[in-house]
């Protein structure tokens, strides 16, 4: 629990009403859930300050949180926000795979539904690289959380490697609105749709197999690692998800974006 004290305007706000943290997630914040509302805090960076801007153009145009109040003191971001309806896809899909596929093939739709002529979140492929690159430099990188095969033997030797590789092997670009984590804990859902989007700090335009990408991993390490269902599982719901989206693998391309997302 955040033990310091809360922007005034923040504290005024939340003070006295009680609300357990979210323990969902990996990045480094803080997410207090209140009865009709959510507090993230988080430190002051490139991706909680995109996240606010990609909350604010977005209102109106997908199912995100209406910005209740937005804060920074001390080197954190106090974002406030509404709290979404429905339930996360990663607990409805142990319910039934068929409809949560369905929902997240809803949830990638409507975003690449939006109209990206006057976007100003880039999240395309250079933009992507500049911040791997400077994810690296900085030591941001995480690799106990990587894939296990990304690195060693059969993988590549180091992160530098990993990231030379992704420079030379820039995919071509097919332009759409993506949400830029789109992992079943951020997509919330209802009856088969897609509800509400949560963490968008990597929101923007990108091709739409960033999401696609990072949709069929969570997908697998949902059904096989946290169901432990066999991996026919996994490659069933993985056809369902191509079928509703009237899509065929691009074997590249997935394989490109999930590498990707290991420098984030």
């Amino acid at each position: 629990m955040y033990s310091k004290p809360f922007p005034q305007s923040i504290a005024e706000k939340i003070i006295g009403k009680p609300c357990v943290s979210d323990t969902v997630g990996e990045s480094d914040s803080t997410v207090l859930i209140f009865e009709d509302a959510v507090l993230k805090i988080e430190p002051t960076n490139c991706n909680a300050n995109h996240e606010y801007a990609a909350l604010r153009w977005l209102q109106n145009r997908l199912p995100v949180p209406e910005i209740l109040d937005f804060a920074q003191a001390d080197g954190q971001n106090f974002l406030l926000m509404s709290k979404l309806r429905g339930a996360m896809a990663s607990d409805r899909i142990a319910e039934s795979i068929e409809e949560t596929v369905k929902a997240l093939a809803d949830g990638l739709q409507q975003l690449w539904r939006v109209d990206i002529s006057d976007c100003p979140l880039d999240s395309t492929l250079g933009k992507r690289l500049q911040q791997a690159k400077y994810n690296i430099e900085n030591g941001l990188v995480d690799t106990d959380d990587f894939e296990s095969e990304t690195l060693g033997e059969n993988g590549f030797a180091d992160v530098h490697a990993l990231y030379d590789w992704l420079e030379r092997a820039r995919p071509s670009a097919d332009l759409v609105f993506t949400h830029g984590d789109f992992c079943l804990p951020n997509i919330f859902t209802e009856s088969g749709k897609a509800i509400g989007f949560l963490d968008l700090g990597k929101a923007g335009i990108a091709d739409r197999w960033q999401d696609i990408a990072l949709c069929v991993r969570s997908l697998e390490h949902n059904i096989c690692t946290f169901c432990a269902l066999p991996k026919a599982e996994f490659l069933r719901a993985k056809n369902l998800l191509y079928a509703a989206l009237s899509i065929s693998e691009d074997k590249e391309k997935l394989q490109y974006y999930i590498l990707l997302d290991e420098l984030f």
